[in-house]
């Protein structure tokens, strides 16, 4: 085990946290992995890696899904002549989730803030369906993430005797958000952290759940006042995409991205606490920090050479500006109050879940609100 140097970023910006991680490069160790959980907005072929993985490991398969070209009645019949054990849900209406009203979400709706997105209400349903199912040992995979090998993910799942979260390292397209693409991309040092694309958790132990936000993965990594015992093994391949496509990426990124790298930034400092996180004074300095780091891309990306891709970045990074402009000291504070009065409802939520031993039929009763409609689901006998 060891740890890794932070690199050399700017005045205004850490371009790595992985000094905050253990690292073991190889872990000969193998551990179990109980379940293995993809939220999935694709087309049931991406789901390929993912069903060998389980076939190898021997653990169930769990799949999330929404949006017409994800399909779950095709991913239950491609599942189904596998012989791996699996749990096909449609996620059409995150709404019926029996999940809390988080004070995050309740922050920023009808806010410029909100995100209508439910990558996070699909992992936080993955923990809900560990709880009912007597899950420890859970691997989050995105569908768009290939592993290097199973005995990679056992060994992860093995370190989580000692650790309440395993990432693995992600290589391929770096996982970074748009501003820190553009950032590395002319010539800044970025690394890429622990992301929710690849990382085995252990559930039981200080439990924790995923906001609404961009980098919730980066808030499921937190405790009260500090960072959660975290490693890093392994290695993963993020297949690549066009980070500049659309500016509005950006713009609905900057949130996530101020928070979180607001908090780390602390973090980096001793390692020790981000409690200056919840008053005004540390945002006050750390938002002119990011404005100043956003404004160093972008005078950057504008001596470029001529390219198709200049101005796509500079739209980018324009629509960044725009929202930082609404992040004040206050709404920062407010925020990170919220999510510690959500990381106790979250934990309260989960106290009043059965770990049921009667199968998946009932689980899947308690995975809706009392009351609502229940969702579609295909399982393995």
């Amino acid at each position: 085990m060891e740890h890794e140097t932070a690199q050399v970023g700017t005045e205004h910006h850490h371009g790595s946290h992985r000094h905050l991680v253990d690292l073991y490069r190889e872990h000969p160790e193998s551990g179990t992995v109980d379940a293995i959980v993809v939220p999935t907005i694709r087309h049931p072929s991406w789901l390929g890696h993912a069903i060998r993985l389980a076939v190898a490991l021997d653990c169930p398969l769990v799949t999330l899904h929404s949006r017409r070209w994800s399909r779950p009645d095709e991913a239950a019949a491609l599942l189904l002549p596998t012989g791996v054990a699996y749990v096909v849900i449609d996620v059409d209406d995150p709404a019926r989730l029996n999940l809390p009203d988080f004070a995050t979400s309740v922050l920023v709706k009808g806010t410029p803030f909100h995100r209508a997105t439910d990558l996070s209400a699909k992992r936080n349903t993955g923990l809900l369906l560990s709880r009912l199912m007597g899950w420890q040992r859970v691997v989050f995979l995105d569908d768009d993430i290939v592993v290097g090998g199973h005995k990679e993910v056992a060994a992860a799942a093995a370190l989580l005797d000692g650790y309440d979260a395993v990432g693995m390292h992600i290589g391929g397209y770096p996982d970074n958000s748009v501003v820190c693409h553009a950032h590395r991309l002319t010539g800044g040092d970025q690394d890429s952290f622990v992301g929710g694309g690849a990382l085995a958790v252990e559930t039981t132990r200080r439990p924790s759940f995923f906001p609404n936000i961009y980098n919730e993965d980066w808030f499921y990594l937190l405790g009260e006042t500090s960072l959660r015992r975290l490693a890093v093994t392994g290695m993963v391949t993020q297949r690549a995409y066009n980070p500049f496509d659309r500016p509005v990426r950006a713009r609905d990124q900057e949130l996530g991205d101020v928070l979180a790298e607001g908090v780390y930034w602390l973090l980096d400092g001793d390692g020790a606490s981000w409690e200056a996180a919840t008053r005004p004074a540390h945002w006050t300095g750390f938002l002119a920090r990011r404005r100043a780091f956003i404004e160093d891309v972008l005078r950057r990306v504008r001596l470029r050479p001529g390219s198709t891709d200049r101005t796509a970045m500079e739209e980018s990074l324009l629509a960044a500006l725009g929202r930082l402009k609404l992040i004040t000291p206050d709404f920062c504070v407010s925020y990170l109050r919220a999510w510690k009065a959500d990381r106790h409802r979250w934990a309260g939520h989960l106290a009043g879940i059965p770990q049921l031993e009667s199968g998946v039929a009932d689980a899947m009763k308690w995975v809706v609100k009392p009351g609502a409609k229940p969702l579609r689901w295909w399982a393995s006998r």
